[in-house]
This record gives C-alpha cells, structure tokens and sequence, in this order.
C-alpha cells in the first residue's frame, strides 16, 4: 500500500491539540487574536455568502449546521445545543468545523470547535462591547455555565474590565465560575440578577434552558449601559422582556436569522436593528449618547466561526500541533479510484 500524498493530509485539531494551542499562545492574547480575525472579517461582510443555520430541532434540543465562504475559503460548523445534557453529566454544546479551499473543494482544516465556540462567542462578545459598551470597570455576567469565564476574561481583555460581578439561579456554578475566575479579575458573587447588575456598565446573558424566559425586565436597567444577550440563540428561546428591547438600541450579526431565534423574535419583523458589520465599518453609527441602552442580541453567525478557523489555521504552524489525517482518496490515476481500492492490501 502506497503512503498517502502530501494533499491527500488534512491537518486535524483535536480537543487536546486545542488546549495545548491555547496554553502555547496563552487565553487572552488567543481572545484578542480571535477578535481581530473576526473583526477584520465584518468590515469585508459584503464578500461572504450568508445564509441562517441549517437547524433541525427535537423536544431535546437542536442540531445545526452554519456554513458560509468568502469566495476563496468555505467553511462550516457542525454544533448542537441540548440544555438537558447538563443534568446527565454532558456538555450542552458540542461542535467541529471544517475549512476547504474553494478552487479544489479539498479541505484544509479539520478542527473540534466546542472549546473553540467558547472562545469565539467571547471574543465575538468583546469586539461588540469594545465597539457599542460605555467606559466601566465592572460587567454582569447573568448564567454561570461553560461560557461564563470565557466571556469574563474576553471582556477583561478587550474592554478593560476589573470586576465581574455573577449570578445564576444554580448556586454551585456560580461557586465554580468564581473559583476560576480568582486571581485573574475581581469576583462579586450575587445572589440576584437585580443585584448583579448593579453598577454593572455591562450586563451579558447567556442562560440555558430552551424556552422563553424573563432573565431582564425593562424596569431593573438604568439608562447607559450595554447589554450582551446572547444566551436566546434558537426558536422559542429568549431571555429579555420586550419592552426593554424598545428602549435600546439593537444591533444583530445577520438579521434574517436574528429574527428567527433572537431577542427580536418577540417583534414585529419591521423592527429596526442595524447589523454590526455596518458600525465595524463605518457605515452606521454604534453609541450616540451616554444614556443610551445598546444591546447586542448575539446568536452565533457561521462567519464568526468561519474567522476562528481562518486563526487556528494560522496559528498551527511550527506548533507541532495537529495531527495529519489521511482523509482524501488519492489514487495515481484520478479515474481509478477503483484500481485503487483493489491494490490496497
């Protein structure tokens, strides 16, 4: 049997691989090296195809499919979403991507993505606050899961937060949250939303369970802050009362799937947002006044995805990071991949 070719290997990170690449380049150059890739990729929004998820749901949860290119590059995410695996020991998200060259359809890059999507909703997070959040020292993080640290330091990195003050209606994840978060941030343990938010200049929700939910009513937030919303990512879940989406100003990834499993799946389909690719470049404005509510209703657009896979294929060479997979048929003769077959022995 003949070794593979050179193409016929498609580099593959595995979860151990990632986490090794995230010591070697370390958390919080690894957020703000992630939020440059997928900031730089908004301003060149227009270039890439866009289409909603490809979301199949059941009572359990959903599997979905996000995939996009800039004309050269494709990429997609395979990632579910399943709030009842937490009570059975399992991750809520699981997730891999792939990137393919367009010019041959080969591709280029396998990668797990659980650990991944965590880090590119923080940075995603971020580069949105850094952009529409007033100037504060102190952030809300409402729901406590696998996101919560991620999104802290992310904030912390890119905006300058000091302190994070935390809530979730499960106290023992508010005690873990915390105990990883000591020594990197100041960490307020709350034991209310009302209380978390309190002197918060932002406030991120990011809870689990798939339903409509009332996580922010309109009267307990003051004018000026930013809100990060984006735990309500699928049909049939939210997390904000719609009357405070009317006193904000609200910005979205893509629009057409925002209003599918949004915050704005509340309102009418005329309701005006702008998209953030728009402020990133100049277009639109972001904050206009002090007293402003700006809420980020994020979701998870595949090209956020798209631009984390574009970073960790950048950041793989000279790592030793990554293990070669023989993915791709390659016979001598591209028209005998029968002969190929039949001589492997």
């Amino acid at each position: 049997m003949t070794a593979p070719s050179d193409t016929a290997l498609v580099p593959f990170v595995s979860v151990d691989h990632m986490m090794r690449l995230v010591h070697h380049v370390g958390l919080r150059p690894m957020l703000r090296g992630l939020a440059e890739y997928i900031e730089a990729d908004f301003k060149r929004w227009e270039l890439f195809d866009k289409t909603p998820r490809v979301a199949s749901h059941s009572a359990q949860g959903v599997i979905e499919l996000m995939p996009t290119s800039d004309g050269e590059v494709y990429g997609f995410k395979y990632v579910n979403g399943h709030p009842r695996n937490t009570g059975e020991g399992l991750q809520t998200v699981t997730a891999f991507g792939l990137l393919a060259d367009v010019s041959t359809g080969y591709p280029v890059l396998l990668s797990e993505m659980t650990i991944l999507t965590a880090l590119r909703t923080a940075a995603t997070s971020a580069m949105v606050a850094r952009a529409l959040a007033p100037k504060t020292k102190a952030m809300a993080m409402i729901g406590n899961g696998a996101q919560s640290e991620f999104q802290a330091l992310a904030m912390a990195e890119l905006c300058g937060i000091e302190e994070v003050r935390l809530y979730d209606i499960d106290r023992a994840a508010t005690a873990k949250a915390a105990a990883n978060l000591s020594g990197q941030m100041r960490v307020t343990p709350c034991t209310s939303a009302e209380e978390a938010i309190l002197g918060a200049g932002i406030i991120t929700t990011c809870t689990a369970d798939k339903q409509y939910a009332t996580i922010l009513t309109d009267n307990m937030v003051g004018a000026g802050v930013h809100i990060n919303a984006i735990g309500g990512d699928c049909p049939g879940k939210t997390e904000l009362h719609p009357a405070l989406l009317d006193r904000a100003e609200v910005f979205v990834e893509y629009t057409p799937q925002t209003r599918i499993e949004g915050e704005i799946q509340q309102k009418p389909d005329d309701f005006q947002v702008t998209e953030m690719w728009e402020v990133l470049a100049g277009t639109r404005p972001g904050r206009t006044s002090d007293r402003q509510i700006t809420l980020f209703d994020g979701v998870g657009f595949a090209i956020e995805d798209f631009s984390a896979l574009r970073y960790v294929r950048d950041a793989l060479p000279g790592t030793g990071l990554g293990q070669m997979l023989d993915m791709l048929a390659d016979p001598d003769d591209p028209r005998d991949l029968f002969g190929m077959v039949m001589r492997a022995k």
